[in-house]
């Protein structure tokens, strides 16, 4: 999200955000090819130290830089993907590390944008594949595992997802691989956040009892949403320990209306 970068670095990713948009606009296949693009040449510039160096050194000409860019990008990438990377080399870092960790946001944006109208169903499938690893040691374990490479826990994504969910979350999902984050719940998790920022939403967590309705759901993201001011993506996580009511988290809030909070407090009070 924006809000990890400092000083210049937000301006920078402010503007590639912008100009991402010009650069993929209409087009979400355009913009799922670029997010992918943009993921491959950020993983580049974090394994290849001098080049990262090279073109985040702000002692050198912006051609110097742009000018490498194209030299190694040239005819890898769309037209498209190499301007971003141009305009991001010829920007100022706050550190030389902001610079992939920007490119991979981009990226995540830009595969949001290759979702077109059906973003909603995008942050869907994030967190309930997020949950399928959750629940499931054997396929925690296998995308985890140090000893298989990445090509090999990519194909089992694809083996799982392909034709079951849209190619923006493939897309995703395969990223989270990369190791860029702590584990792939919570790059999935960062990538939901970013999803939601650039739909102008929140998120929230919702554990109830048992499942909602259709109405109960929609009543309830309205009312979040008039509290925070902005539309909010509900999770839903039916959970048998949450005896009625329900418990919302978002951001750092927490609203707790179910029945074992509301007995909480009344034994606190008596043993009080």
């Amino acid at each position: 999200m924006t809000s990890s970068f400092r000083g210049a670095s937000a301006d920078a990713v402010a503007t590639l955000t912008d100009e991402l948009g010009g650069a993929v606009s209409g087009s979400p296949e355009t913009a799922t090819t670029v997010a992918g693009e943009l993921f491959s040449v950020s993983q580049t510039l974090r394994t290849e130290g001098p080049l990262r160096r090279f073109v985040t050194d702000a002692s050198l000409p912006t051609e110097a830089k742009t000018g490498l860019v194209g030299q190694v990008l040239g005819g890898k990438v769309s037209d498209a993907t190499l301007s971003v990377v141009r305009s991001a080399v010829s920007r100022r870092w706050t550190s030389a590390g902001d610079l992939p960790h920007a490119l991979e946001h981009v990226g995540v944006v830009s595969a949001v944008k290759g979702a077109g109208d059906q973003a909603g169903r995008l942050s869907d499938e994030l967190f309930g594949f997020a949950q399928t690893v959750k629940d499931t040691p054997e396929l925690r374990d296998a995308l985890s595992d140090p000893a298989r490479t990445l090509e090999d826990k990519a194909r089992l994504v694809h083996s799982l997802l392909d034709g079951r969910a849209l190619p923006a979350t493939v897309t995703l999902v395969v990223q989270s691989l990369a190791g860029t984050h702590r584990t792939v719940s919570v790059a999935l998790a960062e990538y939901q956040k970013v999803a939601a920022d650039a739909r102008n939403q929140g998120v929230a967590t919702v554990r109830v009892a048992r499942d909602l309705t259709d109405a109960e759901r929609d009543r309830l993201a309205d009312a979040l949403s008039r509290q925070y001011g902005r539309p909010v993506h509900l999770n839903l996580l039916v959970d048998p320990t949450v005896l009625g009511g329900l418990r919302v988290e978002i951001g750092d809030d927490v609203i707790d209306g179910t029945v074992s909070s509301r007995l909480d407090d009344a034994r606190r009070r008596l043993a009080g």
